[in-house]
């Protein structure tokens, strides 16, 4: 397979925004299976970081599936680490392994398991467990590229509920001292971690402005329309010498209705009744995409 060479603004492309729409769906259909055949997993937040997930590796992003560890690639770590029913239902969408071996997900025998090993999982380019290590993980592939002289850029997709971590700010302070470019993550804000809502648990805001004042270039976008998302991102991408937070606003369980804004289903699987409900829904939602 050729290199995908993703990115509209760079390469004069429109984007099919009616294609990233299925892609999306056909993800959001895979997570609901995979968690509800594992009877294990965490479908909320891999619902709201799905379209995040689409506009990076079917719009902005540069790789080769073929060729997972080539040196020019964009990276893309997910520091929410525990969402990876969203994180190898993408990949096997983009071609870094077959689709098939979705439905093996969480076995005993399995590559695929519930936190990503990037020793056995094509594409995956960090393995991330705990909450709080992914931006880290990000700053050191940021610093690495600036001194390989390369053009590559660094994407992180974290959860609101690790800003409550110490490790998340310190990673924070060193990419805006060392004045890292060429790296953006993304918020996904979707209110809610595993103890309970944001709000109850730790507030974040003012949440912006505490990233601006750790001298990053911030910006805000609704995380379920994926022009908005390839927009926002073209401008993080323009800023130099300075690296990008796009606070992404998310629905917890995006797509599925009786998991939307559902806390229960931060790491518990759909029951058979709720599966079928719920592709049901994606189904019907698809049908309408495609007229």
């Amino acid at each position: 397979m050729a290199v995908i060479e993703k990115g509209s603004a760079r390469k004069g492309q429109s984007v099919d925004l009616k294609s990233l729409a299925l892609t999306a769906n056909t993800i959001r259909q895979s997570i609901v299976r995979m968690t509800h055949k594992a009877k294990s997993g965490h479908p909320g937040g891999s619902l709201s970081a799905t379209d995040i997930g689409v506009a990076l590796y079917f719009n902005l992003m540069t790789y080769d599936p073929q060729k997972p560890d080539w040196a020019d690639r964009d990276r893309m770590v997910l520091s929410k680490g525990h969402a990876t029913a969203f994180l190898y239902s993408t990949l096997a969408e983009a071609g870094f392994f077959p689709h098939k071996d979705l439905a093996t997900y969480r076995e005993v025998t399995s590559y695929l398991e519930g936190h990503p090993d990037m020793t056995k999982i094509p594409g995956v380019e960090a393995s991330t467990g705990s909450l709080g290590q992914g931006l880290s993980i990000g700053v050191g592939m940021a610093l690495a590229r600036r001194l390989d002289q390369k053009s590559y850029f660094t994407y992180v997709i974290m959860s609101d509920g690790e800003n409550d971590e110490g490790q998340t700010w310190e990673a924070a302070m060193f990419a805006a001292h060392y004045k890292l470019d060429h790296l953006i993550a993304y918020l996904d804000y979707n209110k809610f971690q595993l103890d309970g809502s944001i709000a109850a648990t730790m507030g974040l805001e003012p949440l912006a402005d505490k990233w601006r004042a750790f001298g990053w270039a911030v910006f805000e976008a609704d995380g379920h329309n994926i022009k908005q998302i390839i927009e926002t991102t073209e401008k993080a991408q323009a800023v130099k010498n300075q690296p990008g937070m796009i606070i992404c606003h998310t629905i917890k369980g995006k797509g599925v209705s009786f998991m939307e804004n559902n806390n229960a289903f931060h790491g518990v699987a759909p029951t058979d009744d709720e599966a079928n409900k719920a592709l049901e829904e994606l189904e019907h939602a698809r049908k309408v995409l495609e007229k």
